[in-house]
């Protein structure tokens, strides 16, 4: 979402390397379902190289009545350059006091579940997220579980939809659908701009198909290396009429993050 984004909603593999065997095996085999993987993969190359990241921001929930409160937050991204694995992230709290502490470690994965842990400082235990409760919201936001974990190419099939106008830019609408069987959505439409092939809008459908949520991602930048990122994305509940806004600070990118940054041991200690 990314949230990064790689880690929310932020979405990564090279598209040079990325027609793999087990990518293109994903895939249908008639020209539609090809061109949605093509848009898709075009999209992904924009997010590779960045080697690692870390980034503060503020996330913004708002209720039905229009009421607002905010929390503080960080998210460091470890990018991992094999293919058959995904990325990892970790979200920590930093504000206000009831949140202020709490951690969340994911490890994404292809197609099996991801690795997700919770530490929640008032009880003082790191949680494992199971399988079946990664659709539920996360620390009450309109961000499920599954959201704040790498947007890894092959989690999905793809097939093309058609394009439309978004905003002052052009998109490609490609419709994924996760392979990941306990995913609390039946399928995802995702707005590709013609522009900078950055993702503009991302429609989630319920598991009854019913359109969920939509995703808005706005004020893209570039960084050195080509690297895209979206400073303000929003996320409105269309059946609840709430909504959560993240919002970025910059970027900083390859400093030094590495595995051993990324362990549930961790949980409890960072500060």
């Amino acid at each position: 979402m990314a949230i990064h984004s790689k880690s929310l909603i932020n979405i990564g593999l090279s598209a040079a390397l990325a027609f793999s065997a087990m990518g293109l095996q994903a895939q249908d085999s008639n020209s539609e379902g090809n061109k949605g993987f093509e848009i898709a993969a075009r999209s992904d190359r924009s997010d590779r190289g960045f080697g690692d990241s870390d980034v503060r921001l503020k996330m913004v929930l708002r209720n039905a009545n229009g009421d607002e409160s905010s929390r503080s937050l960080r998210i460091t991204t470890l990018e991992i350059p094999d293919e058959s694995e995904g990325d990892k992230s970790l979200v920590f709290f930093d504000s206000p006091k009831d949140i202020e502490g709490t951690a969340l470690l994911s490890y994404a994965k292809i197609l099996e579940p991801d690795d997700q842990w919770l530490y929640l400082p008032a009880l003082k235990r790191v949680k494992r997220i199971s399988s079946a409760n990664k659709s539920g919201p996360f620390v009450g936001s309109e961000f499920a579980f599954e959201d704040f974990t790498s947007l890894e190419l092959n989690k999905y099939t793809y097939e093309y939809m058609d394009e439309a106008p978004c905003g002052e830019f052009t998109c490609d609408r490609v419709v994924r659908f996760p392979r990941y069987e306990n995913s609390g959505y039946t399928k995802q439409v995702a707005w590709v701009d013609q522009s900078i092939y950055q993702i503009r809008q991302v429609d989630f459908y319920d598991r009854r198909g019913d359109l969920l949520k939509t995703l808005h991602q706005d004020d893209y930048r570039e960084y050195d290396g080509g690297v895209w990122r979206a400073h303000t994305l929003r996320m409105e509940n269309h059946q609840t009429n709430k909504s959560t806004d993240l919002i970025y600070s910059d970027y900083a990118f390859k400093t030094g993050l590495d595995d051993g940054d990324f362990v549930k041991g961790r949980l409890s200690r960072l500060r």
